[in-house]
């Protein structure tokens, strides 16, 4: 499945809500997603952006980690189906969006946290996803910066 439709998928669960259960399992998925998604740019994406995308998924892989929770019952991660990035510049518009709603999701549950490993376990997703978010900003501005000397190459 195409990146973008994932992302938007992931987007749409994470906002349906539900209980903490179900928004930590869509926190998983998301973070999932975000490290499939940088592992096949580092791989196969432009040469350019190949270090941030192993950042990205060295990051997002920490999100998942600290979560510690793997999806119950849901079959095979949400990532699993991804089978192509289609255009980056896209892709990294929705992933950036899909991080930050992670973030905004974490913070809600850490605010309304029962015991302290449930909220020192969401303050430290909450610092993964906002640096793979960073991450996701400078390859979209290093995508910017390659598109706009284009044209002057071309030119000159």
């Amino acid at each position: 499945m195409d990146a973008v439709r994932l992302i938007v998928t992931s987007r749409r669960a994470l906002a349906a809500g539900g209980g903490v259960s179900d928004l930590l399992t869509e926190v998983w998925q998301a973070q999932a997603l975000a490290q499939a998604i940088g592992s096949r740019l580092a791989l196969a994406g432009p040469p350019h952006l190949r270090g941030e995308a192993t950042g990205l998924a060295d990051l997002a892989g920490h999100g998942i980690g600290v979560l510690d929770r793997a999806p119950m019952d849901s079959g095979e991660p949400r990532a699993a189906r991804l089978t192509e990035l289609g255009d980056t510049r896209a892709c990294l518009m929705h992933l950036g969006g899909l991080l930050g709603d992670v973030g905004i999701a974490l913070v809600g549950i850490a605010c309304a946290a029962d015991d302290e490993a449930t909220y020192w376990s969401c303050v430290e997703a909450i610092d993964a996803a906002d640096e793979a978010r960073d991450r996701v900003r400078d390859m979209l501005r290093k995508l910017a910066e390659r598109e706009a000397a284009l044209p002057r190459c071309e030119a000159g």
